[in-house]
């Protein structure tokens, strides 16, 4: 989306939340409201402000908005999402039909996650975005429930209530990575190349407990072997072949975990007609034999809530 130039006001307020000076000693970690909450307050008006510490995501569902972003002006039209970052200046003008969320989040709870989980939410936010929703439905759908679930909870804490809104917004803003991260792809592939792998993935979960090769996928898609290995090499990285060997793994490692059966019933399941085989390709693959990951997954689940 082109933006605008557009000079800031020579002084722009800090603000907690818009119109709020302070946030209290105990605030949580996240805030959600729907856009007209504030906004109609305002008259659809939201003047140029900066927050200290948080991020702020603005999901627009429906109707229009001119954003004043860091000096530059943005006309968009919903459904989009737009990120901003801490100490960012921005101001909104909303149409009077505009509906959606502003999900708030602080800073030390989004990059609080172990490991380099944290990492994940870093494309959202390294600069300004304006993230189209549209030609991801499922996906829009998915971060609408989410959104529709923080609501909720915000208006009734029960048990649990701080850590429920961490996962929640964790879970809106990893889907809002997923958009993000297709767009990004489509971009740089071209829509027919992105199409024709999201419909090999499709396949690959109706078909992959058959083990089809990838001639047969190939030939349902109709395109060469060479062409679809080509494509989800430039897309995913790894060959058709791969992907389906690992959506297998995925499978095995699931039921090994979950399903109370032996390792020999869950390779039949799974398509192969020699468990000693199943065994050997899972090792090759996982880096451990089905028992071994089976055991390690028991320990694991009789360790959560260990004292550290």
């Amino acid at each position: 989306m082109p933006a605008i130039f557009s000079a800031l006001p020579s002084t722009v307020p800090e603000f907690a939340l818009y119109g709020e000076a302070t946030r209290g000693k105990d605030a949580e970690a996240v805030h959600i409201e729907l856009i007209e909450t504030r906004s109609r307050k305002y008259d659809w008006h939201i003047g140029t402000h900066t927050h200290a510490g948080l991020f702020q995501v603005l999901f627009l569902l429906g109707g229009q908005v001119r954003a004043n972003i860091n000096g530059d002006l943005w006309a968009c039209d919903g459904p989009v999402a737009l990120t901003i970052h801490p100490s960012l200046p921005h101001g909104f003008d909303f149409s009077e039909e505009a509906h959606g969320y502003v999900l708030t989040v602080d800073q030390n709870m989004l990059f609080a996650a172990s490991g380099h989980e944290g990492d994940l939410f870093a494309p959202l936010f390294v600069q300004p975005l304006a993230i189209g929703l549209g030609a991801a439905p499922e996906l829009l759908a998915r971060i609408e429930a989410l959104l529709q679930n923080l609501i909720f909870e915000a208006a009734w804490p029960r048990h649990g209530h701080a850590l429920m809104l961490e996962w929640l917004a964790r879970s809106a803003l990893l889907m809002l990575v997923r958009v993000q991260a297709e767009s990004r792809i489509l971009e740089s592939s071209g829509r027919g190349d992105f199409e024709l792998f999201s419909r090999f993935r499709v396949e690959v979960e109706r078909h992959y407990k058959e083990q089809w090769q990838v001639g047969q996928y190939a030939d349902l898609l109709r395109v060469a072997p060479a062409r679809l290995n080509r494509l989800c090499l430039k897309l995913a990285g790894k060959s058709a072949f791969e992907i389906t060997q690992e959506r297998l793994m995925l499978e095995a490692c699931r039921k090994l975990t979950y399903v109370p059966a032996g390792v020999a019933s869950i390779a039949y399941e799974l398509g192969f007609q020699d468990p000693a085989y199943f065994s050997r390709l899972f090792k090759k693959l996982v880096g451990m034999t089905p028992k071994e990951y089976r055991q390690q997954a028991v320990g694991k689940a009789e360790g959560v809530g260990d004292a550290p």
